[in-house]
């Protein structure tokens, strides 16, 4: 990921223009966009500071209102789907993505794996080898 430039620079390239010089004339003697010198201005002009913003952090997980609803739903409707969920949420009135219910079901430890003992069709080197028909027979 990349990181934002230093304020030291940011300083002097706002200053710069300040002082009278057009913003395509500093970006070229810095090497950077002209749009960020615009930008570092508009900043500068609106807040009193050409500092970046803040980058990274973690988000507060959507459905941690919905939990107690989202396990109890789970518990009485086991072979429930993701999809299925996520259109009984939508009838509760909370809007969220099908990879935000993943994550959260995945954060609660809830898979939705197959009942092994409906396995789908294997190929063959996966069966078990058939047994010659004397063998089933009985005859020798």
């Amino acid at each position: 990921m990349t990181r934002p430039y230093s304020i030291d620079l940011r300083e002097r390239a706002v200053a710069l223009v300040e002082g009278g010089q057009s913003r395509h004339q500093v970006a070229k003697l810095f090497k950077v966009g002209v749009s960020s010198v615009i930008r570092w201005c508009a900043r500068q002009r609106a807040s009193g500071t050409c500092a970046a913003k803040p980058m990274g952090g973690r988000r507060r997980p959507i459905l941690l209102t919905e939990r107690d609803w989202l396990l109890a739903r789970l518990s009485v409707a086991p072979d429930l789907t993701v999809r299925g969920l996520l259109s009984e949420l939508g009838d509760r009135g909370v809007k969220v993505s099908y990879g935000a219910l993943w994550t959260f079901l995945a954060a609660e430890g809830l898979t939705f794996k197959k009942n092994p003992v409906r396995r789908r069709a294997r190929a063959s080197r996966h069966r078990a080898k058939a047994r010659p028909m004397e063998a089933l027979s009985g005859t020798r």
